[in-house]
């Protein structure tokens, strides 16, 4: 259970406001001013300034910030495992990003679930930003992502290492085969939307190029991945996707990864947490568990646990 003073703290850090928190708390202000003047005397410094007439956290508070806020998330997660009974196993809340939840978590989920049958869980899906928000907000326990994340925020395991490829259908006639990005540039590429993790790995990649996403002819964003898919069959343009994504795909024929000189791209997908969370040694057990499970389940028969 969090100190009184911390909770009020939280409060003041999600509103900016000391009136505002006071409400949401059903405290008076000066009473909510006076506990985060306590923790501020605790700490030896100042945990808010005002900017003019706002209000704004110091580095100080943005580091109780963050920690106060994985104490608070961790203690959301006791409730949950004491409220299921005690047991060994506690309910799990976690979310994946869109690559990952309809394209690579389904072995290693399977294992999870194989491992730990008395396990409740709940799987989300959003975009990389999407899910960092709901780790901080303590709705879900931890995420599986492609996308970039603040080390000093997080902390990680990498669940695998993916190449990231240019792709577009088996029949796209180009008016020269290209050898290198600059290539590709008058074609039409198909994007997934600001905050995905495969967005954040292109605009990273093409910056390196000293290139963006404007700089092709024509840009089309999508907001889901099946809907990339297919309009890349139907040879709507160029993308970018990571390899498991569009494996089938190539395998089928229905699709051909371009073969660019200056593109050789690999990317971690990443199991993250709250760093600090009292709970890391778990997070971490998953992660081995997951990894196992890449593999698991491809015969024929079900393997059997020892």
């Amino acid at each position: 259970m969090l100190d009184t003073r911390v909770e009020t703290f939280l409060a003041v850090c999600e509103t900016l406001s000391y009136t505002k928190a006071a409400a949401v708390l059903h405290l008076s202000q000066p009473a909510v001013s006076q506990q985060v003047h306590a923790l501020e005397q605790d700490y030896g410094t100042p945990l808010f300034r005002y900017q003019g007439r706002r209000l704004h956290l110091t580095a100080a508070g943005r580091a109780l910030e963050r920690a106060a806020t994985t104490v608070r998330n961790d203690d959301v997660l006791l409730r949950r495992h004491i409220a299921a009974g005690g047991d060994d196993e506690p309910p799990l809340h976690f979310g994946v990003t869109m690559t990952i939840g309809e394209f690579v978590v389904a072995r290693p989920l399977a294992r999870l679930l194989d491992l730990h049958p008395h396990t409740d869980v709940r799987m989300e899906m959003a975009n990389t930003s999407e899910l960092l928000a709901r780790m901080r907000a303590g709705s879900i326990n931890f995420a599986l992502v492609e996308g970039f994340f603040d080390a000093r925020e997080f902390d990680s395991e990498t669940l695998s290492v993916e190449r990231f490829v240019p792709v577009c259908a088996v029949e796209h006639a180009f008016a020269h085969e290209p050898n290198c990005l600059q290539d590709l540039l008058d074609e039409r590429v198909l994007v997934r939307e600001t905050g995905s993790g495969t967005r954040d790995a292109l605009e990273r990649q093409l910056a390196t190029h000293g290139l963006s996403v404007r700089s092709f002819g024509h840009t089309v964003q999508v907001g889901g991945m099946q809907a990339i898919l297919q309009l890349l069959e139907l040879d709507a343009g160029v993308s970018f996707l990571f390899e498991p994504v569009v494996a089938e795909r190539i395998a089928a024929g229905r699709l051909r990864e371009i073969s660019l000189e200056d593109f050789s791209v690999t990317h971690e997908f990443s199991m993250v947490w709250e760093r600090g969370s009292a709970f890391e040694s778990t997070y971490r057990l998953i992660c081995e568990q997951l990894r196992e499970g890449r593999t698991w389940g491809r015969d024929a028969f079900k393997p059997v646990r020892s």
